[in-house]
């Protein structure tokens, strides 16, 4: 079962697209990872998620059950979330934050203990948080977004602000929760290398737009293939005809395709020869997430589209 499903998910902000019919599947018990650069629309999505904005059109599905305003507290009950620097107080212990909490949770005051240990924080718990390091704040927000025992975590950018330690104590607990709790983690990240330490599958986000989906082997499955010709227009005029994300390495005068298969190299060169391209080069290549992040999320840059009337007349609410 997917823990988070969205159909035809859309956001808009006056006439401007921020999310555009976003298709996501989580799974159970997995740690997914949520990519793209600024302003690709994942914080906002991240609010959809969370019930802190409506939807333009489409819905948002939780445990299988469709978020609207008469069942969202119940379901939100089930979630945990950290969105980037947690809310302490600093001048209580960490265990008095994890105390206020729990009162307002109405979980057993066992569970303080419980997550203290499991993000290591048992032999700080009783020291002022303003005398913690951010690595240490950090886990703390982690322990706050667990106290009640969620089937799902959110975090936006849990490693902001870290120094390369706290980045991989974060990354090391949040690879580990699924198996130590059982819940399902989603995490919105820009560190690639991170991702690829942590994350199980992957979603990549471009402008609003889903460019992929699925596995990280799936992901590192895909190739790059680059390609030169004597015809810059028709190159660029043909690869925009095509389903394959690309962009065109201006310093080396190449044009570098996303592809997923010889099928798909067959295809394209046959194509280009078709449309007269006068092709010198073609190479293909594999490729890290980092060559993989950027052929896709640096292809087919375009403007958000206007909102069309059909989008703000289908408002759905939550």
């Amino acid at each position: 079962m997917s823990v988070i499903s969205t159909h035809q998910l859309c956001k808009t902000f006056g006439s401007r697209l921020a999310v555009d019919r976003l298709e996501l599947s989580v799974p159970s018990q997995s740690v997914f990872a949520f990519l793209g650069g600024n302003g690709a629309g994942k914080s906002t999505t991240i609010r959809l998620l969370l019930g802190l904005l409506t939807p333009s059109l489409g819905r948002v599905s939780l445990f299988g059950e469709t978020l609207t305003i008469n069942n969202r507290r119940a379901l939100l009950k089930r979630i945990g979330s950290l969105v980037e620097t947690p809310s302490l107080y600093g001048n209580l212990s960490g265990r008095d934050n994890l105390r206020l909490n729990q009162r307002v949770l109405k979980c057993a005051p066992s569970h303080i203990d419980r997550v203290l240990r499991l993000m290591g924080l048992l032999d700080a718990a009783d020291r002022r948080v303003a005398g913690y390091s951010l690595g240490m704040k950090q886990r703390l927000g982690l322990a706050l977004a667990l106290l009640h025992e969620p089937e799902l975590i959110i975090l936006d950018e849990p490693t902001n602000g870290l120094d390369p330690s706290g980045i991989r104590e974060i990354r090391d607990l949040i690879r580990q929760l699924p198996s130590l709790t059982g819940a399902t983690v989603f995490v919105s990240s820009h560190l690639l290398d991170e991702v690829e330490k942590m994350a199980e599958h992957v979603a990549i986000l471009h402008q609003g737009r889903l460019r992929f989906q699925g596995t990280l082997a799936e992901l590192r499955a895909q190739s790059v293939l680059e390609l030169r010709g004597l015809d810059r227009q028709v190159i660029e005029r043909t690869l925009g005809q095509l389903p394959y994300p690309f962009r065109h390495d201006t310093r080396n005068d190449l044009w570098l395709v996303q592809i997923a298969s010889r099928e798909d190299t067959a295809n394209l060169s046959n194509r280009l020869v078709v449309a007269g391209a006068g092709l010198t080069h073609l190479n293909l290549r594999q490729s890290g997430l980092e060559s993989l992040f950027f052929s896709i999320t640096e292809g087919h840059e375009v403007e958000l589209p206007s909102v069309a009337p059909s989008v703000v007349q289908g408002a759905s609410h939550v």
